[in-house]
């Protein structure tokens, strides 16, 4: 059993007699308390979607929920449903647009090491690698002679995601993007 310190995004827990997946946690540290930190999470149950916040104390023993993940590649969209296909023995997976926000906009049809959250048999999430590489559709002309550590310029990726580039990079461009920070790492590999 964690410690709320120790739960991370995407993490099961069990909560009140039902499951929830932690989609974000927030931190702060009151003042004039003694002890420690208080952990915001904002949880969705697995079954019916509710949303719920919830606060605990860093010192609080969470319950985790057993839950696997699956390796999976994203298929298709049908209506707000995203579909992804399991690598393994090709089972496919029904994740609601609303459910996975924030993963989608890391997501287009060549993401590869993405895993299906399934607990109790259902999908309830998405795990995403830790960087993608995705396509600069849109950003303000490269300046010739930037150098790579200089200003940034915002840039619009194939998902919708807009993350800050160096001044040298282009539209068209493949960048490889850090899927926890939200920020560019670099130019992706060519091929």
């Amino acid at each position: 059993m964690p410690k709320a310190s120790d739960v991370k995004k995407n993490t099961a827990i069990e909560y009140n007699d039902s499951v929830y997946i932690v989609r974000g946690i927030e931190r702060s540290v009151p003042q004039g308390r003694a002890g420690g930190s208080l952990y915001r999470m904002r949880m969705y149950d697995v079954v019916t979607g509710a949303k719920v916040d919830e606060t605990f104390k860093d010192s609080d023993m969470l319950t985790l929920a057993d839950l696997s993940r699956r390796p999976a590649m994203f298929s298709y969209v049908d209506g707000d449903e995203y579909v992804f296909m399991d690598n393994e023995d090709y089972t496919p997976y029904n994740l609601n647009k609303e459910s996975i926000a924030d993963e989608v906009l890391f997501i287009d049809e060549e993401t590869q090491g993405l895993a299906v959250i399934i607990v109790d048999d259902a999908p309830v999430g998405l795990a995403l690698p830790s960087s993608v590489e995705l396509t600069i559709t849109e950003t303000d002309p490269s300046i010739k002679g930037a150098s790579a550590s200089a200003r940034t310029k915002p840039a619009i990726l194939s998902t919708g995601l807009t993350i800050q580039v160096p001044e040298h990079i282009s539209t068209g461009d493949k960048v490889k993007v850090n899927t926890e920070e939200r920020k560019f790492m670099g130019r992706a590999d060519s091929k």
